[in-house]
């Protein structure tokens, strides 16, 4: 499987050549189907991706700390402030 960069790169040439208004239909379905592929595969690896950082961000200092359950906990105490 190619690279993440390399299909985003294939992701916006594809978007690129349907904006082409002479580009025949059918030619055009068969783009829009490999886009809507690209744009899945890219989807679930930046979810995979996002699971990770959230594991590492919340991942305790000090053993038998319990880990922090949101990725930005510190806005809590600011949101609270302002109510």
């Amino acid at each position: 499987m190619k690279g993440f960069e390399e299909r985003l790169h294939r992701l916006e040439e594809l978007s690129d050549q349907l904006r082409d208004t002479a580009l025949p239909l059918d030619d055009a379905v068969q783009k829009f189907e490999e886009g809507v592929k690209l744009a899945r595969s890219l989807e679930r690896d930046l979810t995979r991706v996002e699971r990770r950082v959230q594991i590492l961000v919340n991942e305790p200092d000090a053993e038998g700390e319990k880990p922090v359950l949101e990725l930005f906990p510190e806005l809590n105490d600011l949101i609270s402030d302002g109510e």
